[in-house]
């Protein structure tokens, strides 16, 4: 690592022996040092050698990046599977083909979404082992996350993060309560360069004039993007890929952007070959319900590999492509999603295109689009959480109906005991069915108003947090007149 002073004569430096060789210099003490020559040495390779003195000076030292360092190009791979067996239409087919695409193209890292049978992955691990031989699956939930990666890197670490909502569990014929959505993590060394890799699958939007799940959808975005901030500090290349189930221009798709300053490949890449519009729900394909994609011209994109680049590493998106309807020489698709590949280009440099800590005023220039974002999302959280307010008091009034009737059949039960010789008014198995009505009636209830309170507790929590962001961000504002002054022309 190259340290460099305000003198142009002088390199401070740390450690004392210096070997520039082909790919940088090694450095080994802590001193600042004055260049005394630059001479040839000749040994197995050709290398040079930097001869340094120590000067006893105290310069402010700082780090830089190097230059000289070869660019890296990094292909990534995305895809719902759409993988439930015994009810996806050709699950254990479509893996195969899968499992065949992945061995042939020459990718860095594979995210995969809805796998959610643990058999269906190994079976890929298993027949991508020679060209990705580490990978990992993340569990989560009554059936699991669906989450899973392949990489031709060693992964030196995972960690995953279960979203505080996640629908419903009486609208079992969506199931994503039983999914355990969540965001996975992990993390990769490439030559060097610390690569934080990151993927979810956000709850699905069933029907968007009328969209219930609107509120957990946002919640899980708020999640998201704190997620990713918190944890990609001093990271030097972000990349998140997966199903969002939002729409490129959706609140949520801003709100990470924005908050997160990551960049979306289909509108950074160079070259792109796909879908029209870069779509990966489209009604051509035989699995897709193409009723809601009418309005949309027969086709949304809702999956993305979104990116960003640190103050150390530029970040480019070199090509992106999708796959396009059926497999060749099959009648059906990989899934009802289309695939995307995505190839990077990591050089090392002095001003990177992404945001990090070491770079604080990264998303200043955005702060008047990101306020109204957050303000649009706390919006449609509180929306929400009024909802559920007035869900869990149906349910409170319900179970307090349930518990009325099952004390007053106690009481008609207890008659006979104080009134001897007087039979029971009802029949027997009547009074008995009855009975196991009203006490239905009471526990389900009663596990409806737990559930509700749960979620007006996590609504509570984000809302809470949206609020203190919003108020950080105005102080900002007031702190920041040339955002101010841009923001009005």
């Amino acid at each position: 690592m190259i340290y460099e002073t305000l003198s142009d004569e002088r390199l401070c430096i740390r450690d004392s022996v210096v070997l520039l060789g082909l790919k940088g210099i090694s450095v080994t003490f802590m001193a600042c040092c004055e260049l005394l020559s630059f001479r040839k040495l000749w040994t197995n390779k050709h290398q040079s050698c930097l001869c340094f003195r120590q000067t006893g000076c105290n310069h402010p030292i700082r780090p830089i990046a190097m230059t000289t360092s070869a660019p890296i190009r990094f292909r990534v791979f995305s895809l719902n599977c759409w993988g439930i067996r015994y009810l996806s239409k050709n699950c254990k087919e479509r893996f195969v083909l899968i499992g065949d695409l992945l061995s042939l193209e020459q990718l860095d890292i594979v995210l995969l979404q809805e796998v959610w049978c643990e058999k269906d992955f190994l079976f890929l691990k298993k027949k991508l082992s020679s060209v990705s031989p580490y990978s990992h699956y993340f569990k989560s939930g009554f059936i699991g996350s669906g989450l899973a990666v392949f990489s031709r890197h060693r992964i030196h670490d995972a960690f995953l993060y279960r979203y505080s909502l996640n629908g419903y569990p009486y609208m079992a014929q969506h199931g994503d309560w039983f999914g355990g959505k969540a965001v996975g993590k992990v993390l990769l060394n490439i030559s060097g360069l610390k690569v934080h890799i990151f993927i979810t699958h956000l709850h699905a939007e069933y029907c968007r004039e009328k969209d219930s799940y609107l509120p957990h959808r946002m919640v899980q975005a708020w999640e998201l993007q704190q997620f990713i901030r918190h944890t990609s500090a001093g990271a030097d290349v972000v990349i998140l890929g997966g199903d969002l189930n939002m729409h490129p221009d959706d609140l949520g798709t801003r709100l990470l952007r924005n908050y997160t300053g990551l960049q979306d490949s289909f509108s950074e890449t160079a070259n792109f070959d796909g879908c029209e519009e870069g779509h990966t729900h489209i009604s051509e394909n035989p699995f897709t319900n193409t009723d809601g994609l009418v309005p949309f011209g027969g086709g949304v994109r809702i999956d993305y590999i979104l990116f960003k680049g640190s103050g150390e590493v530029d970040v480019s998106c070199e090509s992106l492509s999708t796959t396009k309807g059926p497999v060749p020489g099959h009648p059906f698709p990989y899934s009802d999603h289309e695939a995307l590949t995505a190839e990077f280009l990591f050089t090392p440099t002095t001003k990177g295109n992404g945001c990090s800590e070491r770079q604080s005023g990264c998303v200043s220039d955005k702060l008047p689009e990101l306020v109204n974002a957050v303000n649009e999302a706390r919006t449609e959280v509180k929306v929400g959480l009024h909802c559920t307010e007035r869900m869990r008091h149906t349910a409170a009034r319900t179970g307090i109906m349930g518990l009325v009737l099952l004390v007053l059949e106690l009481a008609i039960a207890a008659v006979p005991l104080f009134a001897l010789g007087t039979e029971q008014p009802f029949p027997k198995a009547s009074f008995y069915l009855l009975g196991a009505l009203c006490f239905a009636v009471l526990l389900s209830t009663l596990m409806l108003y737990v559930f509700y309170s749960m979620e007006v507790k996590a609504l509570q929590g984000t809302e809470d947090q949206m609020r203190l962001a919003i108020s950080s961000f105005q102080e900002q504002l007031k702190e920041s007149p040339k955002v101010l002054s841009s923001d009005h022309l």
